[in-house]
């Protein structure tokens, strides 16, 4: 446990991150805004919908997160009901229900008067694609900052993985009375064989050839040591990409953008809150309710992106929201984390 301490330990890393988080938006976006034809050039690697320079940054964000994974827990964690019941009446049963009210709270009632009845229609069908996809990925950097377990963490992402191939489709056509919509089945597919399957496999053997052959002191020096300042980093230059390529909305729809956002946060801290409170009162400690609460507030943007432009095309308003998802997802969570961290003591008895 107190080797588990100390690889956690980010230092000036961890201490600065939400300063980190500020600048690294600050500079996407002007180098966006400076070098419009990088986000041009950037945007050719796409394989199914999911940036290649994004998947890259994502893969050095979690596999030092799957080196520090001792896989005798994931075991452990499977056989745990309570926090995976937990997870998915949060992520099926509420979310994508209270970001549809959300949505028509502040797009159709809150803002009606700023926004065109049709354009307000389309934000919010985007929301609703947003709140459906539960996400499968980077929970993992999310859950490991709020020093959550990480095997629980992994066990979710592949439930909700396999889950949403069965329940993105029903959920997302009856909340926006159409039928038909389209399962990104590549999306999907590409994107937990990037984020979770490559890193884990690495992971995994990363650790356990490192800790027979070297033992776990020098593992936890000499792998773990460097990996964690690698996983941050790699966090920092995702967000530089992310706003490279899609901040220029922020500039150019600035009120838009605010309206969005207000209904994506009050969903987010809503749907966390209710988990976190559940998870306490049925009994299950910070390690696990943690997690548990982070992955019902968090979206899979990609997916969301994938089938808002197939069904309403790229330049509708709903796409416009699902990117709103992207670039509001990383400041939010880094909330939520922070707000875990200080409210630990509730889960003390």
């Amino acid at each position: 446990m107190e080797n588990e301490k100390k690889t956690r330990g980010l230092g000036l890393w961890e201490k600065y991150l939400t300063l980190w988080v500020f600048l690294c938006i600050i500079a996407g976006i002007a180098l966006g805004r400076l070098f419009p034809q990088l986000s041009e050039v950037l945007s050719r690697f796409e394989v199914a919908k999911v940036s290649i320079p994004i998947a890259i940054c994502l893969f050095w964000m979690i596999y030092p997160i799957m080196v520090q994974i001792d896989f005798r827990r994931v075991v452990i964690a499977g056989k745990t009901p309570k926090p995976i019941a937990t997870t998915l009446i949060a992520n099926w049963a509420i979310k994508p229900f209270t970001m549809a009210f959300f949505a028509w709270l502040f797009l159709s009632v809150v803002f009606k008067n700023l926004i065109p009845h049709n354009t307000a229609l389309e934000y919010r069908a985007g929301m609703i694609l947003l709140g459906v996809a539960p996400c499968t990925a980077m929970v993992l950097m999310w859950s490991y900052l709020a020093k959550g377990n990480m095997a629980h963490t992994l066990v979710m992402c592949a439930v909700n993985s396999l889950s949403m191939v069965v329940l993105y489709a029903p959920l997302a056509g009856f909340l926006l009375g159409v039928s038909g919509i389209p399962i990104p089945w590549a999306t999907i597919a590409f994107s937990v064989l990037i984020y979770i399957c490559v890193p884990l496999v690495a992971g995994y053997f990363t650790r356990s050839i490192s800790i027979r052959n070297k033992g776990l002191g020098w593992f936890n020096e000499r792998i773990v040591a460097p990996l964690k300042i690698v996983s941050v980093i790699a966090l920092l230059v995702t967000l530089i990409l992310l706003f490279a390529l899609q901040g220029y909305v922020i500039v150019s729809l600035p009120s838009a953008i605010g309206m969005i956002t207000v209904g994506i946060f009050a969903n987010i801290l809503v749907v966390f809150v209710l988990t976190y409170v559940v998870a306490k009162i049925i009994g299950i400690g910070y390690e696990d309710a943690a997690p548990s609460a982070i992955i019902a507030g968090s979206n899979h943007f990609e997916v969301a992106i994938a089938v808002a432009t197939t069904l309403f095309g790229v330049k509708s308003g709903a796409a416009l929201a699902t990117v709103v998802g992207v670039l509001t997802e990383v400041p939010m969570m880094l909330f939520i984390v922070w707000l875990c961290k200080k409210t630990r003591w509730f889960f003390q008895s």
